[in-house]
């Protein structure tokens, strides 16, 4: 089944918004991709917490999925595309060649974030080109973390955004999308995350929650 996607204009940009928690730029044929946090259930298990095994898989299918769904010509992860140095365990890193070895001519960048100085430089028969933050490309201050870029529009990961959607009886925080006036934040996209901040809104900021498979507009 084909995800859904909402096509939005941001700071006088178009950008498609994906319900697999990814955003991509039609005129740059380019994909971001923030917090994929691989390898982060073989950490866990290697710190002794027995998680169930899976997410590496599961967010590599995703990834096939929107690479086939949008054809770009750059990836870009915003920072965190490893969780720590155990991600750099003979499966891990085994899948990730398997996966890249089906996108030979797709240029993958890694924006540096905090996980990644932590887990240790990636292999380089891998082929992603490592860049610090902020990175700009057209319209973009690409980054890891939320900042303000001069001349730019940031957009950035770090903070796993999630939104309360509550009834009277009950409530549900959602993985969302956070639009400010000069910074976006994208949703992480690793399987195995938690989400952070569901504080409502700062004013003028916009909303798009992933909800049911779909990406839908908060009403301000």
């Amino acid at each position: 089944m084909k995800p859904a996607s909402l096509s939005v204009e941001i700071a006088g940009h178009p950008l498609v918004l994906s319900s697999l928690r990814a955003a991509f730029d039609p005129a740059l044929r380019c994909l971001f991709v923030a917090d994929a946090h691989f390898g982060k259930d073989a950490v866990f298990r290697a710190r002794g917490v027995p998680v169930p095994i899976g997410s590496t898989a599961d967010n590599l299918m995703r990834l096939d999925i929107l690479i086939a769904e949008f054809e770009p010509s750059t990836l870009v992860f915003l920072g965190d595309l490893l969780h720590a140095r155990e991600a750099h365990a003979e499966e891990i890193l085994d899948a990730l060649h398997v996966w890249r070895a089906r996108h030979p001519s797709l240029r993958i960048l890694l924006v540096e974030g905090n996980h990644d100085r932590h887990a240790g430089a990636l292999p380089g028969t891998l082929n992603v080109e490592l860049v610090l933050e902020p990175w700009r490309v057209g319209p973009w201050a690409l980054c890891h973390h939320p900042q303000t870029v001069d001349g730019a529009y940031a957009l950035a990961g770090h903070l796993h955004p999630v939104y309360r959607i509550a009834t009277r009886n009950d409530s549900v925080r959602v993985p969302c999308f956070r639009f400010g006036a000069q910074c976006g934040v994208l949703p992480a996209f690793g399987s195995f995350t938690g989400g952070a901040r569901d504080d409502g809104r700062v004013s003028g900021e916009r909303v798009f929650v992933v909800a049911h498979d779909k990406v839908i507009e908060v009403p301000r």
